[in-house]
C-alpha cells in the first residue's frame, strides 16, 4: 500500500472553535486571542506532539505553532487573530518519538541501566533527521550523531541527548507520514468595533432644541459633541424612514392617532417612499450624510436600524403584494409578538415563491445605506424572519464590505438567539436585560464565555430599551441606573443605552407592563441636554475608563470573585499583553449598606501569597491597600454603589 494513513497512531477529536460541525467559521475581532484546541492521544505510552497550521485567506503560506498540553490528553493554543478576515486552521499530532526516547533515557539512568544500546537509538534517530536539514545544520548533526554514538562517558552523551538546541533540530524534522491532521476549519476576524463599542440610541425626532418642534439631522449634529464627550463611539437610530400614515398608532400605543401624532418609526412607509427614502421632517439625504462625515470626525459612528416591515401603505405593499400573506378578506394579518401587538405593521411573507426577488430587495435595501456612508445596522426582530435569508444576505454584504457590523436586536428563545450568530450577526442583545442576582448574573456569564457560545454569540449588553423598562430600573430610582450601567459596561466589552431616558432617570412604567409610559415610540420628546444628571456623570466617567484599560476591552477575560454576601458581586479582567488588571465590585441592593469579605481570583490575576497591591478606585479616585487573597468591601448605594478598582502590585 502506498497510502501512509495505517502507520499513524495520533488521535484528534473534539477540535474547538468549530460551530455546527464546521457549518459556520467562528467568530474572531482584530487583536483578539482564541482559543484552539483539540483532543490529542495515542495508544501506548509513547509522548506525543501537537501543533496547529493557521493561514490567513490573504496568506500563500501556513504557519505552524506548537500546542501545548492542558489536562486529560486536552492541548491548546492561544491564536492572536490580528488581521481582519478569513483564517483556515488543522490541528496536527503525532508521536514524538525523540522526546520519548528522552525521557526513557533519563528513567533508565535514574535507575542505573546501561545506556549504549539506548545511546545508539537516539544516534539513529538524529540520523533519520539528517536527511531533511540544511546544509549548515548536517555538520552539526554529524557532531551530535558521533558524539552519541561514541562518547566520553555515559553521563556525557546523556547531557548530549538533552541539549536544547539538538531537541529542537530533531523535533523540527518530523515524518510527515507519521502525522494525523484534523478537518480545516474557519475564524472569521471582524474589525476591533465588533469587540468593543458603546452604543447611544436617540430618537433623531426628538432632538430639537425647541420645545414642539420635529427635530433634523442638523439638530443631531450639534449633539454629536455632548454624545462623543460622553465616551459614545455609536449613536443608533430606530427608522429614519417615511412613517405609515394608514393604522397609524397613537400617544402610549392607542389605535387612534391625531393629526399631531408622528407615529411609529417601526412602521415604516407611506405614499412618499420607503426603505431607501427619508422622513421629509428629518431632512435630505444630503443632511443625512453630512451628519455621517461629521460624526467620523468627532469619533462616532452611525447605526441604523434596519425593520424588515411595513406600513400598510408602504409601496412594496401595492408593488409586490405577492411578498405578503393575504387573508381571504383581502387583508393582511399584522405583525404580533405576544402578548404585543402592531397594527400599523404588516410583515413581510418569507415563503413568497418570489423569494428571490425578496432577498435581493431586502439586501439592496443594505447596500443603499452602506452607500450612503453607513456600517453599522441594527436589525429589529431579525428571529421573525427567515435564517437562510440572513446567512445569503449577511455573507454577500460582507464579501464586498467586510467592515459592516450587524447587531441583532432579538430577545426570544436560546437557540433562536444562537442560530442568529451563527447566520452571521457581529453582536446581539441579550437576557442581561433581566439579569439581576448575583447567582443569575454569573451563571449567564459564565454560559457566555466559558461554553461554546463564545464562538458564535458575542454578546451586546442593553440596561434598557424603548421597548423595555425592566422592574429594577423602574423600582431602583437612580441607584439602579447607576449600578446597572456599570454592570453592562465591565461586564460585557459591548454595551448600549437608549440614551435620553437613561442618563435623566425616567422610570415611570405604563400600567401593566414592562415598557415606559408616554413612550418615545409614539410621540415627540423635547429633552433638556444641558441639564446635568448624576447618572450622566457616571456614564461619561465609565466610558473614560473603559477606553483606558484594555482589562475592559473584551468579554472573554472574565474572572469571578467569591464574595461572602449575595448582594455583593464580583469580578476581575486582565490584559496579559499590558498587565492591566481591573477588579469590579457592585453592590445589587441599590437600597441598602452592604458589605462582603472579596477573595481574589489569583490565579488569574497572577497574585502571589502575601504580596501587597495597591487599589486605585478608577471611580472615586481613592486609593486601597490589600494583602494576600480575602480583602473587605462595604458599598452606600447612594454614595457609590460599585467600585472599578485598577490592580497594581507595590515594587
Amino acid at each position: 500500500m502506498v497510502d501512509s494513513k495505517g502507520r499513524r497512531r495520533v488521535i484528534i477529536s473534539n477540535v474547538s472553535p468549530v460551530v455546527e460541525g464546521g457549518q459556520y467559521p467562528a467568530k474572531s475581532a482584530v487583536d483578539e486571542y482564541i482559543t484552539i484546541s483539540a483532543d490529542i492521544f495515542s495508544d501506548g505510552h509513547d509522548e506525543i506532539a501537537a501543533s496547529v497550521l493557521v493561514r490567513h485567506i490573504d496568506d500563500p503560506d501556513w504557519v505552524e505553532y506548537p500546542m501545548s498540553h492542558i489536562i486529560n490528553d486536552r492541548w491548546a493554543y492561544q491564536l492572536k487573530t490580528d488581521k481582519q478576515g478569513f483564517y483556515t486552521f488543522k490541528v496536527q499530532g503525532w508521536v514524538d518519538h525523540f522526546i520519548t526516547w528522552q525521557k526513557g533515557l533519563k528513567k533508565k539512568q535514574a535507575a542505573g541501566q546501561d545506556l549504549s544500546v539506548d545511546l545508539q537509538i537516539g544516534a539513529d534517530l538524529i540520523e533519520q533527521a539528517q536527511l531533511k536539514v540544511s546544509k549548515i545544520e548536517k555538520a552539526q548533526i554529524d557532531f551530535w550523531i558521533s558524539a552519541l554514538k561514541d562518547p566520553i562517558s555515559q553521563e556525557d552523551g546523556v547531557v548530549l541527548a538533552m541539549n536544547t538546541e539538538l531537541t529542537e533540530v530533531v523535533r523540527s524534522y518530523k515524518d510527515e507520514n507519521l502525522i494525523s491532521l484534523s478537518p480545516q476549519h474557519e475564524i472569521e476576524t471582524e474589525r476591533k468595533k465588533a469587540a468593543f463599542s458603546s452604543w447611544y440610541e436617540l430618537f433623531p425626532r426628538s432632538a430639537s432644541a425647541a420645545q414642539g418642534e420635529h427635530g433634523t439631522f442638523q439638530d443631531v449634529q450639534k449633539l454629536l459633541p455632548r454624545v462623543a464627550k460622553m465616551g459614545f463611539d455609536v449613536l443608533y437610530f430606530p427608522p429614519i424612514h417615511p412613517i405609515g400614515e394608514k393604522n397609524r398608532k397613537g400617544k402610549n400605543n392607542s389605535l387612534v392617532a391625531t393629526a399631531e401624532d408622528p407615529g411609529s418609526p417601526w412602521a415604516i412607509g407611506n405614499r412618499t417612499g420607503g426603505h431607501k427614502d427619508i422622513h421629509p421632517e428629518l431632512g435630505s439625504l444630503e443632511d443625512f450624510k453630512t451628519l455621517v462625515e461629521e460624526a467620523k470626525k468627532t469619533g462616532i459612528e452611525i447605526a441604523m436600524d434596519i425593520a424588515y416591515q411595513c406600513a400598510p401603505d408602504h409601496p412594496y405593499v401595492k408593488d409586490h403584494p405577492q411578498w405578503f400573506k393575504w387573508r381571504p378578506d383581502g387583508s393582511v394579518q399584522y405583525a404580533e409578538n405576544p402578548p404585543k401587538k402592531y397594527e400599523d405593521i404588516l410583515p413581510i411573507n418569507f415563503e413568497t415563491e418570489d423569494w428571490k426577488d425578496l432577498w435581493q430587495e431586502l439586501q439592496d435595501v443594505i447596500l443603499y445605506w452602506i452607500d450612503q456612508g453607513v456600517r453599522i445596522f441594527r436589525i429589529d426582530n431579525p428571529h421573525t424572519k427567515a435564517f437562510l435569508f440572513w446567512e445569503w444576505m449577511i455573507a454577500g454584504i460582507r464579501k464586498k464590505y467586510p467592515d459592516v457590523i450587524f447587531l441583532a436586536e432579538a430577545f426570544t428563545r436560546p437557540r433562536l438567539m444562537e442560530r442568529l450568530g451563527k447566520a452571521g450577526f457581529t453582536q446581539s442583545y441579550t437576557y442581561f436585560t433581566w439579569r439581576n442576582t448575583k447567582h443569575d448574573i454569573e451563571e449567564y456569564m459564565n454560559e457566555l464565555v466559558n461554553s461554546q457560545m463564545r464562538f458564535f454569540f458575542r454578546p451586546n449588553f442593553w440596561p434598557n430599551t424603548p421597548d423595555i423598562l425592566p422592574p429594577e430600573l423602574a423600582s431602583g430610582g437612580e441607584n439602579a441606573h447607576i449600578m446597572r450601567i456599570i454592570l453592562a459596561s465591565t461586564l460585557s466589552s459591548n454595551y448600549g443605552i437608549y440614551g435620553p431616558v437613561y442618563e435623566f432617570g425616567i422610570n415611570t412604567t405604563h400600567p401593566g407592563k414592562e415598557e415606559y409610559t408616554n413612550n418615545e415610540k409614539y410621540e415627540l420628546k423635547h429633552w433638556d441636554w444641558d441639564r446635568y444628571t448624576r447618572i450622566k456623570e457616571i456614564i461619561t466617567r465609565i466610558n473614560k475608563i473603559r477606553h483606558q484599560n484594555t482589562a475592559l476591552q473584551t468579554t472573554w477575560n472574565i474572572a469571578f470573585a467569591e464574595t461572602t454576601n449575595d448582594q455583593i458581586i464580583s469580578y476581575a479582567k486582565k490584559d496579559p499583553e499590558s498587565g492591566n488588571i481591573i477588579l469590579v465590585v457592585v453592590n445589587l441592593d441599590v437600597f441598602n449598606l452592604q458589605g462582603a469579605h472579596i477573595k481574589l481570583p489569583a490565579d488569574h490575576l497572577g497574585i502571589k501569597p502575601g504580596n501587597q497591591y495597591r487599589l486605585k478606585d478608577l471611580l472615586s479616585g481613592s486609593t486601597y491597600t490589600w494583602q494576600d487573597e480575602w480583602n473587605y468591601v462595604q458599598l452606600n448605594p447612594y454614595e457609590m454603589p460599585a467600585h472599578i478598582f485598577k490592580l497594581e502590585p507595590y515594587n
